[in-house]
């Protein structure tokens, strides 16, 4: 063996050094993972010709190997590293030459760049980094940093270290919104550090906590690092799963875990939505904490008022804590007590599929015991006697046609429980007296007629609803009795915006803060798929930033409002009424809703091409796509890249041998701990990008492959890359900040700087690891 280690550990070096040493070299980094595949290939294959490199395999054919089989062992589970008294025989690391393996990454290459780039499943998923990117890089260019820095500013700034807990907001914003970081760390670098220095903070403070702010893109969705790792921890999932259940002796996945081995990108950002928040939390406490220790280094600054007049305590709490408690309280007290509730009639003409049993009972025996010592005794025997149950019932019930007197009887229940305010409206009658409280808590001072106006039309909403809205009501004779009392919410809410936009934080924090929901909303609901989202959050930002280009030229915005106000009649039609115009009988009702709703979706439409051409003809466009292909095109040259190099890790057994390895670990904790100390370590000297499709494809058959949740294991492979950022000497965010401090910031100064947002990384992991439910109540809660 050459310099006594194993032929297979020397090629991994030898990868190793080729990609470090290609990312050094300046080349672009995308391109230097391809060749730095191309080249370690070629000298690990000089080398094994020369019969340099040796690979010390066990000797499957001894007497040995023959009787651990014997004795019960899995030949998957036999190792060099769990069975090293094992005889071994001296092979080349590539058995049938390096010719055989040359021409079988060739063939693989072409086809997982056909699976994973052009035409497989996951590429539908894929395109929302294309327009999460397009949407981030269009909102930085609309400048929504810059009122937001100087708005949050005002807001925490006469507390102590506000400035630092204003750039920890304004970075949670900015991370929900666009989720680029090395624009929002220029931007608040640009903005906020000569601020915060001018008023004698901590270089150390002002450049830690504006580089690690800006990360928190990385994890608080819409997130590319989640979009990316997540179309990949998928496959590994249910393939790791697969292995895992034939292994202990089941024929699927479904029938071993009793569920499908799935996680989605969608699940995925709602499991990632507590622990961004949490780090947010984490890091303005460490800002507070630092003032309230260091006052002279983190003093609080007054900026000015974000509004207009000055508002007492009382009326403060009042309006904007206490009104929107009772509303809010009320609503869901109504809720529980069913006088707020559904309304719908739909009824199914087929009968419910029985329920089957909690798990499959029909398996082998030794299917029988793995599924015993996973879910336990107790729940192996609960779902034999719900089998047994079922098959005394003569199995399953089958859905059958209901008859007309079990549709009339179906429909008359539904009639008794349905509630006598439907949930929309009392949703609607919510936002909107939300809108009229806030409007009074902002101007005191103000004539309060027309927002009592609003309040009693809020009123009349409830009363008709009650009283004149029956549950068989159509949803046109619904409206035509609710035009007169939504006619006058309207006026009043009219004259409560007028209001509202004098306010500097409202006016600032509005707009973004709508497509966040709107964005976030549909992904976290289950609305639609994170593609979709994504095109409607690029869609939005567009003429989000278009509205601020008008303005800026003091030209009218109208279009991009009342495009916006289409969007949202669009969305009134579609949840009111039924739209399908190709059913045999079609009533008028149908096609004036229509009718209506195409007019307001081509209104929409012609407002995202106006907003497109404000931005072209203003010169912001043309830079936001260019800046937006780069970007996207280096994720995907990078993906090809990356899938060129696992290939040749594979070819010479480098990815089985790493394998081998954590698997020789009886405790997948210790196993999942190793994995995350070796990510943490990268994170010094590789990109997030390089990590995910590099390493996680290797160790990711191991770490998925046990008893842990997916959605915990992706969520703290996610936090652990957004660390990649902040480590030196290869932390994205420290490059960007430096490129843009001024001259008194030296390198030191922002090293020591990101020393204690690194620690509170890993105190964050540490929670995480110890506390997972942070990770999984959200989608547990959305599941029900």
């Amino acid at each position: 063996m050459l310099f006594g280690l194993d032929g297979v550990e020397i090629g991994l070096i030898i990868v190793f050094i080729c990609l470090f040493g290609g990312i050094l070299s300046g080349f672009p980094v995308a391109f230097a993972i391809g060749g730095a595949g191309v080249i370690s290939f070629a000298i690990i294959a000089a080398l094994d010709s020369a019969g340099l490199l040796i690979h010390q395999a066990i000797d499957t054919s001894s007497q040995a190997y023959a009787d651990l089989i014997a004795g019960g062992a899995k030949a998957a589970d036999v190792s060099v590293f769990r069975y090293p008294e094992l005889p071994r025989i001296g092979e080349p690391v590539f058995p049938q030459g390096w010719e055989v393996a040359m021409d079988r990454n060739v063939s693989f290459i072409v086809n997982r760049i056909n699976e994973r780039v052009l035409a497989g499943a996951s590429i539908e998923t894929l395109l929302a980094v294309l327009m999460f990117v397009l949407m981030g890089i269009t909102l930085e260019r609309s400048k929504i940093a810059n009122d937001l820095l100087t708005t949050m500013a005002r807001v925490f700034g006469p507390l102590p270290g506000g400035l630092a807990v204003s750039i920890v907001v304004v970075g949670a914003f900015l991370a929900a919104s666009t989720g680029i970081v090395g624009a929002t760390v220029v931007t608040m670098g640009l903005l906020a550090l000569p601020t915060m220095l001018r008023n004698n903070y901590s270089p150390e403070l002002a450049t830690g906590v504006i580089a690690a702010s800006g990360t928190l893109g990385q994890i608080i969705p819409p997130s590319i690092v989640i979009v990316l790792l997540g179309t990949l921890a998928g496959d590994l999932y249910s393939t790791a799963q697969e292995a895992r259940a034939q292994s202990a002796g089941c024929s699927d996945a479904l029938t071993f875990l009793g569920e499908p081995a799935v996680v989605s990108v969608g699940t995925l950002f709602q499991a990632a939505l507590l622990p961004g928040i949490m780090l947010a939390l984490l890091y303005a406490l460490y800002a507070f904490g630092f003032a309230l220790l260091n006052p002279s280094k983190a003093p609080a600054v007054e900026l000015g008022s974000t509004n207009n007049e000055p508002v007492t305590r009382n009326e403060a709490f009042t309006w904007f804590l206490g009104a929107p408690i009772l509303l809010i309280g009320g609503t869901i007290l109504l809720s529980s007590l069913n006088i707020v509730g559904s309304q719908n009639l739909t009824i199914s003409s087929f009968s419910d599929v029985g329920q089957g049993a909690s798990l499959r009972t029909n398996v082998s025996e030794e299917c029988q015991a793995s599924m015993i010592d996973l879910h336990g005794q107790e729940a192996w025997d609960t779902a034999v006697a719900e089998q047994n149950q079922i098959d005394a019932t003569g199995g399953v019930a089958q859905s059958e046609r209901l008859t007309e007197d079990e549709l009339a009887a179906a429909l008359e229940a539904k009639i008794a429980n349905a509630a006598p305010i439907g949930t929309g409206v009392a949703i609607l009658v919510v936002l909107l007296g939300l809108v009229l409280t806030t409007a009074r808590g902002v101007s005191p001072s103000s004539d309060p007629k027309p927002l009592i106006i609003g309040a009693i039309g809020l009123i009349l909403m409830l009363l008709v609803d009650i009283t004149l809205v029956a549950p068989t009501a159509s949803a046109g004779a619904e409206w035509l009795l609710m035009a007169i009392p939504v006619l006058i919410v309207l006026y009043g809410c009219r004259e409560a915006a007028g209001r509202l936009a004098q306010n500097d934080l409202i006016r600032v924090v509005f707009p973004p803060l709508v497509l966040i929901v709107a964005v976030l909303g549909s992904i976290l609901g289950g609305i639609t798929n994170p593609t979709p989202a994504a095109a409607l959050g690029a869609g939005g930002a567009i003429m989000l930033a278009a509205y601020r280009k008008l303005k800026d030229l003091n030209r009218s915005g109208h279009i991009i409002i009342w495009s916006t106000f289409a969007i949202i009649i669009c969305i009134l039609i579609g949840v009111n009424f039924d739209l399908r115009i190709n059913n045999e009988v079609v009533s008028a009702e149908t096609w004036i809703a229509f009718l209506l709703a195409y007019g307001a979706y081509l209104y929409a439409l012609f407002g995202l091409l106006f907003g497109c051409w404000v931005l072209f003809s203003n010169g912001v466009l043309s830079p936001v796509v260019r800046e937006t292909a780069k970007v996207t095109s280096m994720v995907f040259t990078i993906l090809i890249g990356s899938q060129l190099l696992n290939l040749v890790v594979i070819s010479f057994g480098g990815e089985h041998y790493i394998q081998q390895f954590l698997k020789s670990f009886d405790n997948e904790y210790k196993v999942f701990l190793i994995v995350m100390l070796v990510l943490f370590i990268l994170g010094f000297v590789l990109d997030f990008l390089e990590i995910i499709y590099i390493v996680i494809p290797i160790v990711g058959p191991v770490i998925y492959g046990g008893s842990f949740d997916p959605k915990w294991v992706t969520i703290m492979i996610a936090v652990n890359l957004q660390t990649s950022f902040l480590t030196p000497p290869f932390g994205f965010a420290l490059f960007y900040l430096r490129g843009v401090a001024p001259a008194g910031i030296t390198t030191g100064h922002i090293y020591r700087g990101i020393i204690p947002f690194v620690l509170i990384q890993v105190v964050g992991l540490a929670i995480l690891w110890f506390f997972p439910g942070i990770v999984t109540i959200v989608p547990d809660l959305i599941g029900v």
